[in-house]
């Protein structure tokens, strides 16, 4: 069901959640652009004008490091402005009255944490950029210490004082996806009645395999996304509104 009119389809998702005893959503990019951070992969989008640095190449090359540094520092101010959206705030809201048990994110922007979701209650697929750690020892750093210590070097980022590199703490391309997150995703998707994938183009895998997961177990799907997905066809709900405009209702007082 696709529902052309922004009112049948809030009628139509309110009915859905209402039934559903037991909620996960999944978040994409598109759910955040509300709080002014971008998707990345959109056409002018930061990796359509800077090609992603490998993990490897991270590793391998202090020249690579200071870049990738270099490229955080210059969206520093659009993280550290942002504030959850409509979309956030609902989920929040599902959450916090039982319907939602967690919330798996592909997003890095830690959106969700701020809208009121417990950190432990929210899955990060693809890690936080708001923080770093080291890729050796696991200390974490704050990225205002690190962007201190290269201010003062002048031209390279700092490492770890056990000798290892420090990275935010995202999921980088080459680099192997966080399996804890990856296993209680899987056993979200398995176990819900309702999966609502929001603002994702479920192009991305292995994420964007949870949405079938939790169809093929028995769960309703909704897809709310502006654009139409691969996926459509497999859901119960498709909503092509604004994110913040069709979760809008959801959010509490």
């Amino acid at each position: 069901m696709t529902p052309g009119d922004l009112t049948t389809a809030i009628s139509e998702l309110r009915r859905l959640i209402k039934d559903a005893g037991r909620i996960v959503p999944f978040t994409g990019a598109g759910i955040s652009t509300e709080s002014g951070i971008p998707d990345f992969r959109s056409p002018g989008g930061l990796w359509t004008k800077n090609k992603p640095i490998p993990f490897d190449a991270f590793k391998a090359s202090r020249a690579m490091r200071d870049e990738s540094w270099r490229r955080r520092f210059a969206i520093a101010e659009t993280f550290e402005s942002a504030q959850p959206g409509r979309g956030h705030r609902a989920l929040a809201t599902l959450y916090h009255a039982g319907k939602v048990p967690a919330v798996i994110t592909q997003n890095i922007d830690n959106m969700h944490q701020l809208s009121g979701v417990d950190a432990n209650d929210v899955v990060e697929l693809h890690g936080n950029t708001t923080y770093a750690t080291c890729l050796d020892c696991g200390e974490r750093y704050e990225v205002a210490w690190v962007k201190e210590k290269f201010d003062a070097d002048g031209e390279h980022a700092p490492d770890c004082a056990c000798g290892g590199h420090i990275k935010t703490a995202t999921v980088s391309f080459g680099q192997a996806m966080p399996s804890d997150a990856m296993q209680r995703a899987e056993e979200l998707a398995n176990n819900c009645e309702l999966f609502l994938a929001i603002g994702s183009s479920l192009v991305v895998w292995p994420a964007a395999g949870f949405p079938l997961m939790a169809k093929h177990n028995g769960a309703s799907l909704v897809i709310i996304n502006r654009e139409p997905t691969e996926l459509d066809e497999f859901a119960d709900l498709v909503l092509h509104h604004d994110i913040g405009d069709v979760l809008a209702p959801f959010v509490g007082n």
